[in-house]
């Protein structure tokens, strides 16, 4: 046991946690700060005769790894002051002396990468892979904060991300009565949460159509799913969905009907269109093993993993 010891791990802009000032002020050695530690078992047995802190970036570190072993506790920044940190970044690299490309961009360059990265994270949480799904998060943070810092430099009407997060508290507050209101008789589980949520939106939002508010940019399927949900909330009756047998009205009908029955017609379609990719890189696979680079149609038909013989 290595008492009095301590790993402390500093922030991406070398923020220490407040906890961490008991360990560093009764500390014989603080190592990790202006020079490498020492090797891990140098270190650990210093560690056993002396008090010893290690200021590191992560745990995986060796000499961080081998102190936590021999019994040292880790001291890390509290929830939430990663944010802080990452607005540091992003406001470092939009300053003077900072990315020339970050300093260039405004809200319409940035707004592919939005798309983009959302996508992304969707097809990690598709793929149920967690590595990606932090790194995606993480993305998808960085756009935030992205358009945060560039909405703070605006001539007339800036705003900064604490106004972002201001807002956004007000807003889960607000439409959250049942949790930070002492009670709300209309919210008995999570469908009839969803019904409040949507009639304090409107009301907040002083909104005079069940269907304003929906973003009309989303994709086509989510769009007319996110449609027939709402317009069936303002007691919109079915037979009077959109006729036709052009492909296009059969789509939307389609959609809007799988969401009317609890479905997500989006996710859905998304799942269908992968397997379809994965099988046609399977049959191409099977296609090349046979020496088959341009597959005919019979070829399609032979190798379509259906009819592969296993």
């Amino acid at each position: 046991m290595v008492d009095g010891c301590a790993v402390v791990l500093r922030g991406a802009v070398d923020v220490l946690p407040v906890a961490a000032l008991p360990y560093l002020r009764g500390a014989a050695h603080v190592v990790g700060v202006d020079e490498p530690p020492p090797a891990p078992d140098l270190l650990v047995k210093l560690a056993r005769d002396e008090s010893v802190v290690l200021v590191a970036a992560s745990v995986d570190e060796p000499a961080a790894a081998a102190l936590v072993a021999a019994g040292a506790p880790v001291i890390g920044l509290p929830a939430g002051m990663g944010l802080v940190e990452a607005v540091a970044v992003m406001d470092r690299l939009r300053s003077p002396g900072g990315c020339p490309w970050d300093a260039e961009q405004d809200h319409d360059t940035l707004r592919q990468y939005l798309v983009e990265e959302t996508f992304e994270l969707l097809e990690a949480i598709e793929d149920g892979d967690r590595a990606a799904m932090r790194e995606e998060l993480g993305d998808v943070l960085l756009q935030v904060l992205f358009h945060a810092r560039v909405a703070a430099e605006h001539a007339s009407d800036a705003f900064t991300v604490d106004d972002v997060a201001a807002e956004l508290v007000a807003k889960l507050v607000g439409r959250h009565p049942h949790v930070f209101a002492g009670g709300d008789s209309a919210v008995r589980d999570s469908s009839t949460q969803q019904v409040r949520w949507e009639e304090l939106k409107q009301a907040e939002k002083q909104r005079e159509s069940s269907v304003d508010g929906v973003a009309l940019g989303q994709p086509a399927v989510a769009l007319a799913a996110k449609l027939a949900q709402r317009t069936k909330r303002a007691g919109f009756p079915v037979d009077l969905l959109p006729e036709g047998d052009d492909s296009a009205t059969t789509l939307f009908v389609v959609a809007a009907l799988a969401k009317l029955a609890g479905e997500d017609p989006e996710t859905e379609l998304r799942a269908v269109a992968r397997t379809f990719a994965a099988n046609v890189r399977a049959a191409e696979t099977a296609a090349r093993l046979e020496g088959i680079t341009t597959l005919d149609t019979e070829d399609w038909r032979r190798f379509w993993p259906a009819n592969v013989e296993v």
